[in-house]
């Protein structure tokens, strides 16, 4: 069998079926790093805000670190977070992220059902860009944080 033949039916193929599928674009959903200054420490905490006038269902967060540091190939642990169910028109803490992390690029990959639908999208946060000089007004958590849209 003719191999090349063989892997450019595959690809056409491929191509034909996820035309066929229908990917939702996100809106209203966003990731947000917020920090909170204690007297003894400062913290940071992930939060997945849902500004939408509809429920999530069936939610799943993974999250990961990854990049170079001083050359040499680092990567955190990937965590996955469930959730069955996030309400209109507001947030929910997903984990507490430390600053040992802010050099590497901090991924969100986020999949959750509307009714029958499955929405998914990942949010990227690029090395060093978790710092005060990129803190925002965050009214739904009436906090301020580092905002992913």
């Amino acid at each position: 069998m003719n191999t090349t033949k063989h892997a450019a039916e595959i690809v056409f193929i491929s191509k034909q079926m996820k035309k066929d599928i229908d990917f939702p674009i996100v809106t209203g959903i966003s990731i947000a790093i917020v920090k909170r200054d204690f007297p003894e420490e400062t913290q940071w905490v992930v939060y997945l805000l849902n500004q939408n006038d509809f429920d999530l269902e069936n939610v799943l967060v993974c999250s990961k670190g990854y990049g170079l540091v001083e050359g040499e190939k680092r990567q955190s642990s990937t965590l996955r977070h469930g959730f069955p169910h996030i309400a209109a028109n507001s947030f929910i803490p997903i984990e507490p992220i430390s600053p040992e992390v802010f050099q590497l690029t901090n991924e969100y990959w986020l999949s959750y059902y509307v009714g029958q639908k499955l929405f998914d999208k990942k949010f990227i946060f690029v090395p060093d860009s978790i710092m005060d000089d990129n803190l925002v007004n965050l009214p739904l958590l009436n906090e301020t944080g580092i905002l992913h849209v």
